[in-house]
């Protein structure tokens, strides 16, 4: 007898509970029918990768709340048809809360209402980055009565009449999207406002809307969470309204809004005393005294970025007074970012976690060195283009932020392979951005290899130095690699490409420019790294057809390529296009050895999944009218260079 069978079904399911990766529940399924039993009648979210096992899926997994189909591409109003008129569809359909149909642009207001209508659970819909999306699809989403959560980033064809219906269809909203969708005005603000009392957060974000939709939008009783990002229109007049209304508000971003002032911040914090998160960066050239002094009356204040601000010593020496509870500061390109405000704010803000420091160029190792020594509990530094940072900094990051996860050093070029020894104390790294560090050899990514165990995402962008033993070495510690760019280092050869080959989990791969690599590393990369989503081969120009073939046999969860540049003809072209079923964004530009023919033969491969295309801007006038047409009409963006 196993010694397995003496497990009850209720402790089996105890056991699932705690699986937390798809990689373990995969293992898990693969045991035994007892623990694919288990599997089956447990798993509560789904997250669909390739269109031919939707059917099938659906029907086994009974017990969804969560569906994700925005990977998965050739999803049609008739798909939905299909799903729905089986009788099994009741079982899948009966509990759903939250149903993601990101980038579905092949999906339109009939397979929308079907799907609205379907599920009478259904709490949370994400459409965003479905360009085609209109009012009539507006009007589909809101059959969906019960619908708590909204997000319709980038739908750029929903206009206020389309606003309008969802708002009197879904009173029940609590959170709403509307990121990038540029048909709307203050009037369908306005009506969302008055029909949506509920509405906890609420983002308007790059959105023509004028100071009048705030003083809409200031009626809200319930709202927390405000994004006004990017509105050209909305000045400080607009953040008045705010002023001692939305009592309930915690986190506000007015980033990028050119017309707000320091005077509209003030009102902001003055009527907001439980504010949490403060984003204003790029809003304004310079921060008061008198501003940052209304901070003190934020006692819980957790998060303020002031991105692009001009600031002084000064500055950091009221937010140190006044904002003890500090956990992440944002001083990306602020002007007049001097060590000693460094040293003043860490003083008083020792509980600092994330810092962006970025284009902070006139800090040196004096400063990096406070912040080390004062903010112990440091989980993510930002240091990009801060080129006084030497090794000094690193060791002491090294001896005291034991914690540290995210560290990004792009363009310091005073690191070097000892700085990277002393970083690879940081045994919690799991970012670790290295591009442009010209001064970086094989010997420190052995190093990080050696101790950074956990590193998910390296980028070596320019690393002119590391060449195939740094991934030799890279190679016997990091197996958790998921995320890769080596783009331009020249010394990478093919050899260096099939150590790359054993990352199991590598799924994001930038290669740009490696003019040493030839089909034979790349095929090694294909066949090795079955997880490889994207893709980025710009300016490969040795890579040729067998390169391509072996991607178009192993790589089938590719989802983005980047060919341009290199020298693929008419069959690799044909082959990469049509067998990879999951593709849905792909630059092919300056492809020199592929006809006109092989471009139409591939774009008809691939055409009822191909969301977004890059093509010569020459091609628009040589490609029949029927293929653009087709492309078009099934959703794809074509982007002409």
């Amino acid at each position: 007898m196993s010694s397995l069978s003496v497990l009850t079904e209720d402790l089996l399911i105890r056991v699932y509970i705690k699986l937390s990766s798809d990689k373990d529940r995969k293992t898990w399924r693969l045991v035994c029918r007892d623990f694919l039993r288990v599997d089956l009648a447990s798993r509560r979210s789904l997250r669909v990768l390739r269109f031919e096992f939707l059917q099938s899926l659906l029907s086994k997994y009974t017990n969804l709340d969560s569906l994700d189909l925005s990977v998965c591409p050739r999803i049609e109003d008739g798909t939905v048809s299909v799903l729905l008129s089986r009788p099994e569809s009741k079982n899948w359909t009966r509990y759903l809360t939250r149903l993601t149909l990101s980038r579905a642009t092949g999906l339109r207001y009939s397979g929308l209402e079907m799907l609205a209508r379907a599920c009478p659970c259904l709490e949370a819909l994400d459409v965003s980055h479905c360009w085609k999306y209109g009012d009539r699809e507006a009007s589909a989403i809101s059959c969906a009565k019960g619908l708590r959560e909204l997000r319709m980033d980038k739908c750029v064809g929903i206009s206020d009449v389309g606003l309008a219906k969802i708002a009197v269809g879904c009173e029940r909203l609590e959170r709403l999207s509307l990121k990038w969708c540029m048909e709307i005005s203050d009037l369908g603000v306005d009506l969302l406002c008055k029909k949506c009392f509920g509405l906890k957060a609420l983002d308007v974000s790059y959105l023509k809307v004028t100071c009048e939709s705030l003083r809409s939008i200031a009626s809200l009783p319930k709202l927390e969470v405000l994004a006004i990002v990017g509105c050209p229109l909305v000045d400080y007049v607009g953040l008045w309204f705010l002023e001692n209304r939305c009592p309930l508000l915690q986190v506000i971003d007015i980033s990028r809004c050119d017309l707000v002032n320091s005077s509209g911040l003030m009102s902001v914090v003055r009527g907001h005393s439980g504010l949490l998160q403060l984003n204003a960066g790029y809003c304004f050239s310079g921060l008061t005294a008198m501003a940052l002094h209304c901070l003190k009356d934020l006692k819980n204040l957790n998060t303020i970025r002031i991105d692009g601000a001009q600031v002084s010593d000064s500055s950091f020496q009221i937010i140190s007074t006044n904002c003890k509870s500090l956990v992440e500061i944002g001083l990306s390109k602020c002007i007049g970012v001097t060590n000693t405000g460094i040293m003043q704010l860490v003083s008083g803000c020792v509980d600092l976690k994330i810092v962006n420091l970025t284009c902070c160029r006139s800090l040196t190792d004096a400063a990096l060195s406070a912040l080390a020594n004062s903010c112990r509990n440091l989980v993510c530094l930002k240091l990009e283009s801060c080129d006084m940072v030497t090794e000094k900094s690193l060791d002491q990051l090294g001896s005291c932020c034991l914690r540290l996860e995210e560290l990004d050093l792009t363009d310091c070029c005073g690191v070097t392979d000892k700085g990277l020894q002393y970083l690879s104390r940081c045994s919690e790294l799991s970012c670790l951005k290295l591009g442009l560090c010209t001064n970086i050899t094989d010997k420190g990514l052995a190093y990080i290899a050696c101790n950074c165990t956990k590193i998910t995402e390296l980028d070596l962008y320019r690393c002119t130095g590391i060449g195939d033993d740094g991934f030799a070495a890279l190679l016997s510690g990091c197996k958790k690699l998921t995320k890769l760019n080596l783009s331009y280092c020249s010394g990478v050869t093919d050899r260096g490409m099939q150590y790359i080959g054993y990352f199991e989990d590598l799924a994001d791969l930038e290669m740009r420019g490696l003019v040493n690599i030839t089909s034979m590393g790349l095929t090694a990369v294909a066949a090795g790294c079955k997880r490889l989503a994207d893709l980025d081969l710009k300016h490969c120009g040795t890579i040729d057809d067998p390169g391509f073939w072996a991607l178009a046999y192993y790589s089938r969860n590719m989802r983005q390529i980047n060919m341009s540049y290199c020298s693929v003809s008419d069959v690799g072209l044909c082959m990469v296009m049509g067998n990879l079923t999951r593709l849905q964004d792909a630059k092919l530009v300056h492809l020199t050895k592929v006809t006109l023919k092989g471009f139409e033969l591939a774009l008809r491969a691939s055409s009822v999944r191909i969301r977004k295309v890059k093509l010569i801007r020459p091609l628009r006038c040589l490609l029949s009218s029927e293929i653009l047409e087709t492309l078009h009409a099934r959703g794809c963006k074509i982007r002409w260079d």
